[in-house]
């Protein structure tokens, strides 16, 4: 009997935006591929043209319970990442990122696995330093809307990096910043999203403020790249490291620009700015160029016509 030398890999929220992209390219490198997902965000769509590789798995798991399998690697990605998901139940959103990174953390130690925290841009909070880099601390409201989020990811560096000194364990912390792309959730509430339905349904556009807000956004295949050049990376390279494109917009640009491509009758309505939201946010990403070789390529223009083609399949239009 020939014993596989394939790398295995577990991708917890595998079936999310994100994940599944990931789950996607690691079969595409040769991997044994372990999908696990609760669906609470996730959709089994994005990995159902998945199931028949006879190298993928999917698994319905809960990370707030342990879980016992036998894998090289595991990328962590389990948590709601929208503000619609996360707020939901934001007992629950705590919960998957600190239980969730206690049971994956304690899986990796027990079974000597490297293993990758999908950390976020929003652990910077409303910052102070512009553009972030990672030695900032962030300016964030622990008892806040959104706080169940940025605190739980910020509680999940912890955990990561104490388990780091603490045991040795084999970390990647990367500080994911706006992505996009083909399969975000139509309602997810995130701005491209918002902005690509609203506009294919010929709806007026809805900015939160005044549209002079800024954001950063990365396309998904760039991201997956940086996932993995990361993955890849020596061991005494732990993070955390920011992933996101530089490039810097106001909300209004966006919406001026996705109504441009969309075309229709489209216009502008302003709403107040919700609580905590952050007024920048671009990432310093000095340390993936010099340390992972990495950088974004596709630009804004360019992957905005793919995720507009991709929504306009699901709205029809």
């Amino acid at each position: 009997m020939k014993v596989s030398n394939r790398k295995r890999v577990m991708v917890t929220g595998g079936a999310g935006f994100l994940g599944s992209h990931l789950c996607e390219r690691l079969l595409e490198q040769g991997c044994d591929v372990l999908c696990v997902d609760n669906f609470y965000s996730g959709v089994k769509d994005n990995v159902t043209h998945l199931l028949p590789h006879p190298h993928f798995e999917l698994q319905r798991h809960d990370v707030t319970f342990p879980l016992y399998v036998e894998v090289d690697e595991i990328y962590n990605l389990a948590c709601p990442a929208s503000p619609i998901h996360y707020q939901r139940d934001p007992v629950q959103t705590t919960k998957t990122s600190v239980h969730g990174a206690i049971n994956m953390l304690g899986l990796a130690k027990r079974i000597k696995a490297r293993i990758f925290q999908a950390s976020t841009s929003e652990v910077y909070g409303d910052p102070e330093v512009h553009p972030q880099q990672e030695s900032y601390w962030g300016r964030v409201n622990p008892i806040g809307i959104r706080s169940c989020y940025d605190e739980g990811k910020r509680c999940a560096e912890t955990l990561f990096f104490d388990y780091y000194r603490q045991y040795g364990l084999d970390i990647k912390v990367a500080r994911i910043f706006n992505t996009y792309g083909p399969r975000m959730h139509p309602n997810d509430g995130r701005v491209i999203s918002n902005f690509a339905v609203q506009a294919l349904r010929g709806e007026d556009i809805t900015i939160y403020g005044d549209g002079s807000q800024t954001r950063s956004f990365c396309f998904v295949n760039d991201m997956i790249d940086g996932f993995i050049r990361f993955m890849e990376s020596p061991s005494h390279l732990p993070g955390p490291v920011n992933l996101g494109n530089p490039g810097e917009f106001t909300i209004r640009q966006l919406a001026e620009t996705v109504i441009h491509k969309v075309g229709g009758p489209s216009r502008l309505i302003f709403k107040p700015l919700p609580q905590d939201d952050p007024r920048q946010r671009r990432p310093d990403i000095a340390q993936a160029m010099e340390h992972l070789g990495w950088q974004p390529r596709v630009g804004l223009d360019e992957g905005l016509d793919h995720t507009i083609a991709y929504f306009r399949k699901i709205v029809g239009r």
